[in-house]
């Protein structure tokens, strides 16, 4: 173990590790975790949780078993520190691409992949386009690199990057804990064209000064029709980075055609079964969820730019208007009749069900099981100013709300890896560890009051400013109301299975779910802000600055085919 020290290196601020016993200033290690219940085993299929993937002419394992190289702990920062390790258990056959790094503050569930050169048989065809080449798909290094050391004698931390031949690309960095070079049969690089570009994702470690840093790392391209494959390694460097600049590694490139890692139909149905999420809703919550059909058996009614008069929607959806893009010349409203209006506006939970896309993502190394919530409705906005909450009459609401969360689950084990909360304009994605979890492995979802966005556990979540207590309240609660989506479900795409899945008429309309609405905000805001002690009343302008758009205006929303996450990565 090591202790790590300030120091200079190079006239610029640095750090550096003391090797000490364990039994002096011991850094906390972290724990393996696992999920509350063991995975089951799942239905036949192709490759779906066999431990392996293929990605054309490379074949790769996800290796889970590390040995600690070394950890330290900063000065100044996290008493924690991070440990960085060396993957080990690789099976014969297989080499390793780089080293794993990772927060002590955090359970042990990180990988590496290690891959080996598949040969493939006569009828195989790897991609659209032929490599023309003989070179192998891997190679050892030329040599190595130092990128950084803490040069304070024995014990100190050295990052190595690979020298790759001429056509190659590396894929990780390895770490010592000595100045001796790696042996160059420690890592193998990959041929170039079978692989992507990658860019920095999570600050693991930086000094106080910035002089050196170490991220994750993740495709630069992502999304269902990408093929960029994360590798599980760490990037460091001592200079600064640039957003979307191309790094010194790369990440692997999926060229099979068949993704046959992904689910098959009746692997889908288990997935879901086994991990689907328990939506709580608010216990004061007004305006619930409740099935498409239910929607439009009740009155819904479909508007043409130019008429009057809303027509009825058949309960299929089967005569909206299919394809095309949001020209604005059709939208969805409640029923006329006040009556028939109140009793949509307030939904229908007893007939609510999450509406299932399933797709690849990361190259087909992960299926994203994305899981979609209607509400006919989305109430009026409440507002935090300082110690004072404001529940808004109007401002806020709107006909037709699209929420949804997405489950992210590794093909190497069918283990859930993370879940992903949208919420409003944003979202935010959550390692296994740090979910709850209900009946087993099902994760809780908590559905915010009146907004319906999506969070990971029970409590006031602000949107707007945090520093200054100014924006619109998330609450969230555990209550009575809630839908269980491992039996309350419809699968409604699942493009990469070709045919097997059809899609409702409904999820074609990709036009408008609700009326345009503009909001009055001003004048009720000015009355709100009149009210606010002097000091945080500095001037109109910039508290309106603070409050979200959706308090001055709300298109009507769209559909989820409609949405970037639909085809694109979620947004983080």
């Amino acid at each position: 173990m090591f202790e790590l020290l300030g120091g200079k290196m190079f006239g610029c601020e640095c750090f550096c590790w003391r090797k000490h016993t364990d039994h002096q200033y011991p850094l906390p290690q972290p724990q393996p975790f696992f999920l509350p219940s063991p995975i089951p085993e799942w239905p036949l299929g192709q490759g779906f949780g066999t431990g392996k993937i293929n990605l054309g002419e490379l074949e790769v394992v996800k290796i889970t078993e590390f040995e600690r190289v070394w950890s330290c702990s900063l000065l100044r920062g996290k008493a924690e520190g991070v440990t960085f390790y060396k993957p080990v258990g690789i099976p014969d056959g297989f080499f390793c691409l780089g080293y794993y790094c990772q927060p002590n503050d955090q359970p042990l569930r990180g990988y590496v992949l290690a891959a080996r050169e598949r040969v493939a048989s006569s009828t195989e065809v790897y991609c659209d386009y032929d490599s023309d080449t003989d070179f192998p798909a891997l190679r050892k290094p030329v040599n190595y690199s130092l990128i950084w050391s803490t040069d304070c004698g024995s014990g100190c931390g050295f990052f190595w990057l690979p020298n790759q031949p001429l056509g190659y690309k590396a894929m990780g960095i390895l770490v010592t804990d000595t100045q001796d070079e790696p042996d160059v049969e420690e890592v193998r690089c990959v041929r170039e064209d079978l692989t992507e570009t990658c860019e920095i994702m999570d600050t693991i470690l930086a000094t106080d000064a910035n002089t050196f840093q170490v991220w994750t790392t993740r495709p630069c391209k992502r999304g269902m029709f990408c093929k960029g494959v994360s590798v599980g390694t760490f990037f460091c460097c001592t200079y600064f980075i640039s957003e979307n600049q191309e790094l010194e590694i790369a990440c692997l490139k999926n060229l099979d055609p068949s993704l046959h890692a992904m689910p098959n139909l009746d692997q889908i149905h288990a997935v879901i079964k086994h991990y689907g999420a328990t939506v709580f809703f608010h216990p004061k919550e007004d305006c619930m969820p409740s099935s498409v059909q239910w929607f439009f058996k009740n009155g819904a009614l479909l508007y043409k730019d130019g008429k009057v008069n809303g027509e009825p929607i058949d309960y299929l959806g089967s005569n909206l208007p299919s394809g095309g893009t949001n020209d604005g010349a059709f939208w969805i409203d409640l029923p006329r009749d006040d009556n028939a209006r109140k009793n949509v506006r307030n939904g229908n939970l007893e007939s609510a069900e999450l509406y299932v896309h399933v797709k690849p993502a990361l190259g087909g190394t992960f299926t994203d099981i994305v899981m979609w919530i209607f509400c006919p409705f989305n109430g009026p906005a409440n507002l935090k100013i300082g110690l004072m909450n404001i529940q808004m009459n109007k401002i806020g609401q709107h006909v037709g709300d699209w929420e949804h969360f997405t489950l992210r689950i590794s093909n190497f084990t069918g283990e859930l890896w993370q879940v992903y909360f949208s919420q409003h304009s944003g979202g935010e994605w959550v390692d296994a560890f740090n979910l709850e979890f209900i009946e087993g492995n099902k994760p809780i979802v908590y559905s915010s009051k009146h907004g319906h966005a999506s969070f990971p556990h029970p409590g006031i979540y602000l949107q707007g400013s945090d520093k200054l207590g100014i924006g619109i309240r998330n609450d969230t609660a555990r209550s009575n109301y809630f839908v269980d989506s491992s039996t309350r479900y419809q699968i409604v795409a699942a493009e990469y299975l070709g045919g097997v899945v059809t899609e409702p008429c409904w999820l074609q309309y990709m036009r408008e779910w609700g009326p345009t609405i503009v909001y009055d905000s001003r004048s009720e805001l000015d009355k709100i802000i009149s009210l606010l002690p002097l000091f945080v009343r500095f001037s109109v302008e910039n508290i309106f600055d603070l409050f979200p758009t959706e308090l001055y205006g709300e298109e009507g929303p769209t559909g989820p085919k409609e949405k970037d996450n639909w085809v694109g990565d979620e947004r983080s």
